[in-house]
């Protein structure tokens, strides 16, 4: 019974995204095959201090903040402007989070 709880803690939120914002409904054993948003982390996944985005067409659709404190705000405001973003500067750290919500 762990190894499903795990699976769904794991595949749960793409799932929930790809539902809600039109992706082509798979199960999770095909998640790999599943089309929908781009997933961009920036920070450390084995330190668990990272920020998770989804993307479509450039545009921030979600974000999920895990121990990167001072971030909520600046998630929110990519989210809700609309805006498009680079992918790789996104993701890399040395470019200020704030930078793309100052636009």
């Amino acid at each position: 019974m762990d190894s499903f709880r795990r699976a769904d803690s794991v595949h749960g939120p793409r799932l929930s995204l790809l539902a809600g914002t039109g992706g082509k409904g798979c199960h999770r054993r095909d998640l790999a095959l599943c089309e929908g948003p781009a997933l961009v982390v920036r920070g450390y996944l084995t330190g668990r201090a990272f920020i998770a985005f989804w993307l479509a067409d450039g545009r921030v659709l979600a974000g999920m903040n895990v121990n990167v404190w001072d971030a909520n705000d600046n998630i929110q405001h990519l989210v809700r402007s609309g805006s498009t973003v680079e992918r790789a500067a996104l993701a890399d750290l040395d470019v200020p989070l704030d930078q793309f919500t100052t636009a």
